[in-house]
């Protein structure tokens, strides 16, 4: 008999590393990275400069916090703005600025968005969340759970950004495991810009073979009217 594979929390844990990873090195177009280790510890917290938590549940209940330092914060900021094209005089230049809490909050979002989608692609279940809120806070708040938890885990990874600045993620959910009982295969998740992209692609070639072919037949046109 075959042994069964076993998904751990740490294994979700990574996933959840593997969508900051993807999400903030795409959206600011420089590489973010986290540590090999992870810390044990035991209460999940929002530290200065800039939090900000969401709620799991669902296949399983979890809470996910990060805690971004103001440089840490303002330098995926302001390289994601660039990197959307916004001019210089229209970036904000203060972590207590709404507009970076908003724009933080938004990746956030986007980060929850594609760990739901592996989570239902690898896993087999599915899990609903709030909606992220970043804020900009000056003294520790202690977050917990709203539910009973039977044997609460809580890790703490560290990222650093392409200029070494740091911030934190948190995880706290209940000791859990996935068992693979059967192979089955994972079905990649279609993003939806993907499509309008190739689409637009394809548009683009296809017109511009159409105008070859009909500048094509005016050369031709032109030389027959000539006699050549």
């Amino acid at each position: 008999m075959s042994k069964s594979k076993v998904i751990s929390t740490d294994d979700i844990l990574a996933t959840l590393c593997h969508s900051v990873t993807e999400v903030l090195s795409s959206a600011s177009a420089n590489e973010i990275s986290y540590s090999a280790m992870v810390q044990k510890i035991t209460r999940t917290c929002m530290r200065p400069d800039i939090g900000c938590f969401v709620l799991f549940d669902g296949g399983f209940t979890g809470l996910v916090v990060t805690n971004f330092t103001a440089q840490a914060a303002m330098e995926i900021y302001g390289d994601y703005m660039r990197n959307m094209g916004m001019p210089e005089e229209e970036i904000a230049h203060s972590h207590l600025s709404d507009d970076v809490s908003n724009v933080m909050g938004e990746l956030m979002n986007q980060i929850v968005g594609d760990f739901t989608s592996k989570v239902r692609e690898q896993l087999h279940t599915s899990i609903t969340q709030n909606q992220p809120k970043m804020m900009a806070i000056n003294k520790q708040v202690q977050i917990s759970v709203d539910t009973t938890m039977d044997r609460p885990q809580a890790r703490r990874v560290t990222f650093t950004t392409s200029k070494q600045n740091i911030f934190y993620l948190e995880l706290a959910m209940d000791k859990t495991e996935f068992i693979k009982l059967h192979d089955f295969d994972i079905i990649e998740a279609v993003d939806p810009d993907d499509i309008i992209e190739n689409e637009a692609k394809h548009k683009a070639e296809k017109q511009k073979a159409a105008d070859n072919a009909k500048a094509s037949d005016a050369d031709d046109d032109f030389m027959a009217e000539l006699g050549l």
